[in-house]
């Protein structure tokens, strides 16, 4: 499912330079796009339909000046956000907004990505070179010192970064949960049973918990996180009505002299595994071997960038590679699908199904059990 675009390069040299250009001059359009969206350029064109608006009207209906919405009308016509309306007569110029313009203004997949960009992932960016020298998070200073990794700050994280954080986290994963929730109950893991004790790790705020506990009356969750995490995630299982079911297993599944819980029917990973390198994929999966039989399911739900229906999407998934490397940990990323069912199998663990294209985002649930 690689686009072929990615063996090909049938551009023109002319088209290739304009697509260069883009490049360079990236960190100033991505904060005009912000001016236009805060200033509210963007919707007064959109509210205005196709009779469009002036330059001055737009000046004056976001109270700024002439010259502040001209040089942004100017480069949101070079990049098809805005379009100029065709005039018969030889009035002033009108603006309407183009099809890339709407999307920034109403897309929710786009808007939840510009959000994390500019909030937590923009001044960070900058230290990328040395994040990839040292395999070390270094724009996450911008946040603080102290922390390794951004799970560990994601507590004390500005209200907006960590509120686009949590969005950009959900919007991914939360969508796959209906289409997800059918394959782990159905009983056709292999045993003809549902689970009736699922350990969910790295469960963050609830969410899966939550969805499993609301559409099983019989099963019981253990939510295994940092201890920042299960804090919050305890207090959201509450709040659902689910604190007997929900209980919460304060726990840094990297520390190597500490091993996991045993009795778990089924392991839950979503958006998981990809927090960490392969190498530490397959020292998880090998704790995790320890602590399971082989009748249990291990479920790992991920966006893999070559399982994805659109180039979008694809793209996507590698940008968000570079907020793993300059933000996250480090040492992470968004994996194809070939390499995160080996890293996990080399744990000793057989990939048994493999569920693609759930979801409007294309996740893919795989799972594994204990090679015999």
């Amino acid at each position: 499912m690689i686009p072929t675009s990615y063996y090909e390069d049938k551009i023109r040299a002319v088209n290739a330079k304009f697509e260069a250009q883009k490049i360079a001059f990236a960190p100033l359009t991505f904060q005009a796009v912000r001016a236009m969206l805060e200033l509210g350029v963007l919707a007064k064109v959109s509210a205005a339909g196709d009779a469009g608006l002036s330059r001055e009207e737009i000046a004056g209906q976001c109270g700024i000046s002439v010259y502040g919405a001209g040089v942004l009308v100017e480069i949101a016509l070079g990049m098809n956000i805005l379009k100029l309306k065709q005039e018969e007569d030889a009035g002033p110029e009108r603006l309407i907004l183009g099809k890339t313009g709407w999307f920034l203004l109403e897309d929710e997949m786009t808007r939840v990505n510009f959000n994390f960009t500019n909030d937590v992932c923009y001044e960070g960016a900058f230290d990328l070179t040395e994040s990839i020298r040292t395999g070390k998070p270094k724009g996450l200073r911008v946040f603080g010192e102290k922390w390794r990794t951004i799970y560990e700050a994601l507590s004390s994280l500005p209200d907006q970064a960590r509120k686009s954080w949590f969005e950009f986290d959900h919007f991914y994963s939360d969508v796959a949960f209906p289409d997800a929730l059918p394959i782990v109950f159905s009983g056709s893991g292999g045993n003809g049973k549902k689970p009736k004790r699922l350990f969910d790790i790295g469960g963050n705020t609830a969410k899966w918990a939550i969805s499993c506990c609301t559409y099983d009356p019989d099963v019981k969750v253990t939510i295994v996180d940092l201890p920042g995490q299960t804090a919050m995630a305890e207090k959201n299982a509450a709040a659902a009505g689910f604190a007997d079911r929900i209980s919460v297993y304060p726990y840094d599944i990297l520390d190597r002299n500490t091993a996991l819980p045993s009795g778990a029917e089924a392991v839950w990973m979503s958006q998981f595994l990809d927090c960490f390198s392969l190498e530490e994929v397959t020292g998880i999966l090998s704790k995790i071997h320890g602590a399971v039989d082989g009748k249990a399911d291990i479920y790992v739900l991920e966006p893999l960038w070559d399982m994805q229906r659109f180039e979008a999407s694809a793209y996507s998934l590698e940008a968000t590679s570079l907020y793993f490397t300059c933000m996250a940990n480090g040492n992470s990323k968004m994996y194809r699908f070939g390499e995160l069912s080996g890293a996990v199998e080399k744990a000793g663990f057989e990939l048994k199904t493999a569920h693609h294209d759930l979801g409007a985002n294309a996740y893919s649930l795989l799972r594994f059990r204990k090679r015999a």
